[in-house]
């Protein structure tokens, strides 16, 4: 009876082992996906690596701000807008700062009036000749761009053709080309010129402060820095801005060509080169691939925060930043979801 039960025991010890072994060989698979590989890669050798990523435009997300505090007059546009550079987007109430421009308007025509009622000749008198040319078009320039404005605002709300904003961009193009002239000229002139008078000096002090007064009203406006596309409008009217707010008025892109920013395991860092050729694909594509290749690899070891292909859980895996640029983006969208997969040793030559 003590050797039977003996015998039992010793079978049952050796199922136990011989689980164990079977549980640890069908792990080794799901490991090796979860650092980079593909299930399938051993059997078809297709893939070198795998990596988890998100599509973002290629030059990155623009978080548009305000440099002021200010109540929100009117948004001017809305999500999936396309913009030009210098375009208005949001403006902000202004009733204040118009006043104090007018203020200061009236201080200079008080001070320039004083001013031309004492002559000057020669060198002083070319001077006050190229100072007044000077403001002249600083106001041409100011006018030019409230024209632009106005001409952007009355396209995106009636539509129709745009004649009128490229006319107004080109008669702000020559404001600018003239006010630099002008600036210039008098450099030129003030370099051997005599001191201001009294009188002299005052109009400047006072046309320096509707200068300040005019720049600040320009604040008021929040404007486009680039071409690009509106991706997200977090703004309305009434509301308060600072630029100190934790999330910005507006987001903005470039969407004309679009990258997916991988998280490369680092065990598979030595294998993936700059231009290497990666097929990506999405959840929202089933049975598409986007071509595309390696741009560049950070130099920074981190760790991951999306969840790698194949891998039911989240794993602490440390990970290399690889932008990936695409040829042909089709129907993605920014901060989609989407897998990398690393062509063997293929190098893109473009």
């Amino acid at each position: 009876m003590s050797k039977r039960r003996t015998t039992l025991v010793a079978v049952l010890g050796l199922i136990v082992v011989v689980g164990v072994f079977m549980a640890i060989a069908a792990k080794v698979p799901v490991q090796r996906t979860a650092r980079g590989m593909s299930a399938d890669a051993p059997e078809d050798k297709r893939w070198q690596a795998v990596a988890p990523g998100r599509v973002e435009p290629c030059s990155g997300q623009i978080k548009v701000a305000t440099a002021v505090v200010g109540l929100v007059d009117k948004v001017l546009v809305k999500a999936n807008d396309r913009v030009s550079a210098g375009e208005p987007l949001i403006h902000l109430s202004d009733d204040e700062l118009r006043a104090r421009l007018a203020a200061a308007d009236a201080q200079v025509a008080v001070r320039e009036r004083a001013r031309n009622e004492k002559s000057a000749s020669g060198k002083a008198y070319n001077r006050r000749k190229a100072q007044d040319a000077v403001a002249d078009a600083e106001r041409a320039l100011y006018d030019a761009r409230s024209a632009v404005d106005r001409a952007a605002a009355g396209l995106r709300a009636n539509g129709g053709p745009d004649a009128d904003l490229t006319a107004a961009r080109l008669a702000l193009t020559r404001a600018q080309d003239e006010l630099s002239t002008r600036q210039e000229e008098l450099r030129t002139i003030e370099a051997d010129a005599p001191l201001p008078t009294a009188l002299e000096g005052q109009l400047s002090i006072a046309r320096a402060e509707y200068t300040v007064a005019r720049s600040a009203l320009d604040k008021m406006t929040i404007r486009a820095p680039i071409d690009g596309t509106v991706l997200q409008v977090n703004v309305k009217a009434g509301e308060l801005v600072t630029p100190a707010s934790l999330q910005p008025p507006l987001l903005l892109a470039d969407l004309s060509t679009l990258c997916v920013r991988a998280e490369l395991d680092e065990r598979d860092l030595g294998s993936i080169k700059i231009k290497q050729a990666v097929s990506v694909r999405a959840a929202a594509f089933p049975g598409r691939e986007f071509e595309g290749s390696v741009s560049s690899i950070a130099p920074l070891v981190e760790p991951g925060r999306l969840v790698p292909p194949g891998t039911p859980n989240r794993t602490d895996v440390d990970v290399v930043q690889v932008v990936v640029g695409l040829t042909g983006a089709g129907q993605l969208s920014v901060g989609m979801k989407a897998d990398v997969y690393f062509h063997f040793g293929q190098i893109v030559d473009r």
